[in-house]
């Protein structure tokens, strides 16, 4: 490809609002443009390192098994309502009516489509276990899209689809997805981690997100070097630290004037944060017997502790969560600041839910219900109940690891994929069953795991990037070779394009009229990972000068032996990923 003739231009400086290294750099480097928030258009350059990546997540699904297909973008409403989804995702769902006023859905993801296929294709037990995939546009209206292509609206996804008879052949259609998705990340150059997660809207039993540790991540990590326990802090358990044994004292009323924060009531009193109770209180909606209800939710940790909102969720079996109003707050004799559960009237619109942590924490310090007051010596049990005793607390730096008690530590991370178990919920819910051996119908099982290739190709330009531009690894990099003609040497850098495109190398060539400054710049700001150059000097001896981009050495390569010295360098760079492609032990 000459880059003359070349659609999209290299930028000297990305827009002032653009954060993010790696949506700078794909920007300046002409492989993106915005159309709208969370909207992009792939130009060439882009569109050649993402067929690359397509291709790798071929390769590794098609070598377990997978079939490739295409299912529709838009889909009938009708299938999303079969599975209650369509009542359960809020506005980020698509939704529109055709011209005959039925509504429709724009995909979010497949596994109602699957689950549909499956009712009409899958009849006996002799046919499973299958797997089928598909790599497929999406639209998912993020309220805060961000970062270029780590965060967007309209995204293209790899989603595989596992089709089992039985949870032993989920387990093996799960774990080989779980070592193929490592295998496409090391392909794309980047480093991930598999974290255990929460199944969210998806379902199922089971789940794993891969996560590239980066700060630019929205994600929190908890992560333990002692036995590589990895969870995100969505689901994270950690070992709470045993309060002393005490004998429980009678609680006592103390003045606390303008005392309404764990840190300052700690402070005034001078007792550590862990002896007091903090209270959260958050609105769930609650779906009871197909009805929406609103319930005010008061949760109860130790003050050392945070109200992990996603575990609270799930103990309460709440559809979601929101804070509460100050006025809804009051609404049961509660005293923001000052609040507690004791002595609170009963009111069955209200649940109480406490940490498990607090029935085993003697003589705590909680709120008195009253402006300027607390109580001293509150006691789970004798001094209040709650509704639900569970896990809701956040795991913090330095909490002890679940597994070895060793201090873990927090990691930000971007998701780059991610596996589901989702079990039957979905071909229940479509009558998705085959005839087993023993003659029952029973429902398949599924498996769903998901790949964004954009934001793959964004995170690997964020680990793979200098202070000059970009490094994407060989395997993604659009083009192998960037070839640069100097000076008046047209007709001999013409020369070297032909032979190099006549033995099929993959070339840009910028043939240019511009300075060496220019072109090099560019050079380094697009970074394929070769660079020739047909100049003067290195012609007198015979040659062209060839340069890696992630080195400063050059040498001159004679032009009788350039196209195998070229594609021997190519064959190593491949080596060089591929031998980061090894098995990774599959985590719980």
């Amino acid at each position: 490809m000459r880059m003359s003739k070349r659609f999209g231009l290299t930028l000297r400086e990305a827009p002032a609002d653009v954060e993010v290294k790696s949506h700078q750099l794909l920007l300046r480097a002409g492989f993106i443009r915005p159309l709208a928030a969370g909207i992009f258009s792939y130009l060439p350059l882009a569109k050649r390192s993402i067929t690359k990546i397509e291709n790798i997540m071929r390769e590794e699904i098609n070598g377990i098994g997978g079939q490739e297909m295409t299912m529709p973008v838009v889909h009938p409403a009708d299938i999303w309502k079969e599975t209650k989804r369509w009542y359960e995702i809020g506005t980020e769902m698509g939704r529109f009516y055709d011209k005959n006023e039925r509504d429709m859905v724009l995909a979010m993801t497949h596994e109602e489509v699957v689950a549909d296929l499956i009712r009409r294709e899958i009849q006996s037990y002799r046919q499973l276990p299958q797997l089928v995939y598909h790599i497929q546009t999406k639209w998912r209206d993020d309220p805060r899209p961000r970062a270029g292509l780590i965060r967007v609206r309209e995204f293209t996804m790899l989603d595989s689809y596992s089709l089992d008879a039985n949870e032993a052949s989920l387990d093996e259609q799960y774990r080989a997805h779980y070592q193929a998705y490592f295998n496409i990340f090391h392909r794309a150059g980047i480093k991930a981690i598999a974290v255990a997660s929460d199944v969210g809207m998806m379902g199922g039993s089971m789940a794993h997100e891969y996560m590239y540790l980066t700060p630019i991540g929205e994600d929190t990590l908890v992560l333990c070097d002692g036995c590589g326990y990895h969870a995100n802090r969505q689901i994270a358990t950690f070992k709470k630290k045993d309060a002393a044994a005490e004998t429980a004292l009678p609680a006592e009323k103390v003045a606390t004037p303008d005392v309404s924060t764990i840190e300052a009531l700690a402070e005034f009193l001078g007792v550590p944060k862990a002896k007091t109770a903090k209270a959260v209180f958050m609105v769930a909606t609650m779906r009871e017997a197909g009805t929406e209800t609103q319930k005010l939710i008061f949760a109860i940790v130790r003050g050392d502790m945070e109200v992990n909102e996603t575990k609270l969720t799930n103990a309460l079996k709440a559809h979601e969560l929101r804070p509460a109003h100050p006025e809804e707050i009051s609404s049961i004799g509660a005293v923001a600041g000052y609040a507690s559960p004791v002595g609170l009237r009963s009111n069955k619109n209200v649940i109480i839910i406490v940490d498990d942590a607090v029935p085993t924490s003697p003589n705590l310090v909680a709120g008195a219900n009253e402006a300027g007051y607390h109580l001293r010596n509150v006691n789970y049990g004798r001094d209040y109940q709650a509704d639900v005793v569970a896990d809701i607390a956040a795991a913090q730096e330095g909490d002890g690891c679940p597994r070895c008690g060793q201090p873990i530590y927090l990691s930000r991370g971007v998701e780059v994929g991610n596996i589901f178990k989702l079990g039957t919920k979905y071909t229940e819910a479509l009558g998705g069953t085959f005839v087993d051996e023993d003659g029952s119908s029973k429902p398949v099982i599924m498996g769903s795991y998901g790949i964004g290739v954009g934001r793959l190709l964004a995170c690997s330009a964020e680990e793979n990037h200098d202070d000059k531009g970009l490094m994407l690894p060989i395997t993604i990099a659009p083009y192998h070779v960037h070839l640069v003609g100097m000076g008046k040497m047209e007709k001999e850098a013409d020369q070297v394009y032909e032979q190099l495109a006549a033995a099929s190398l993959e070339v840009l060539y910028d043939d240019r009229d511009e300075s060496a400054g220019v072109k090099f710049n560019d050079a380094d700001l697009i970074g394929l990972p070769i660079r020739l150059t047909v100049g003067a000097r290195a012609w007198k001896e015979g040659g062209v000068e060839m340069k890696l981009r992630h080195s400063d050495e050059r040498i001159i390569i004679p032009l009788d032996n350039l196209v195998n010295t070229v594609q021997a360098q190519i064959d190593a760079l491949f080596a060089e990923v591929q031998a980061t492609v090894v098995p990774v032990p599959f985590e719980e």
